[in-house]
């Protein structure tokens, strides 16, 4: 089957059905969309959930995470915003949580110049980035 004319944005559960093919049919219509579309916009929520599905509800490691959105990001007709992803990958990589290294680097976007928190080992891993910190206290 050949490219539509049809620019889709993908939501969360057609990019964890393409990834876990734990439904069979679904799988395969997921991985036809996703073939066939002329543009598939990825935006940075849907990633941010399909990592926390894939870690939380499917017991799936990082690096099989980090390597189903480096696939979809390669993909030709895919479109994110691919420093966002970069961060967000680089956070959870370091042990973090990939949204919040999206979080900090559209901060960052946004003109907010210090990345804060209550979350201490977010804190540690923005910093060890060389991104300006505050950790607030939990009292």
């Amino acid at each position: 089957m050949g490219r539509s004319a049809v620019r889709i944005t993908a939501d969360t559960n057609l990019l964890v059905r393409a990834a876990v093919v734990d439904d069979r049919l679904q799988a395969s219509i997921a991985a036809d969309v996703l073939r066939d579309a002329e543009i598939v916009a990825v935006p940075l929520p849907a990633l941010c959930e399909f990592v926390w599905v894939l870690l939380r509800g499917y017991g799936r490691n990082v690096g099989e995470i980090a390597a189903a959105i480096r696939h979809l990001a390669a993909r030709a007709n895919v479109s994110l915003d691919q420093p966002a992803v970069d961060a967000g990958l680089a956070l959870l990589e370091a042990g973090g949580d990939f949204a919040d290294g999206v979080i900090a680097f559209d901060g960052r976007r946004l003109r907010g110049s210090v990345f804060t928190s209550f979350d201490r080992r977010a804190v540690e891993l923005i910093a060890a980035t060389g991104a300006e910190t505050q950790l607030l206290p939990t009292m």
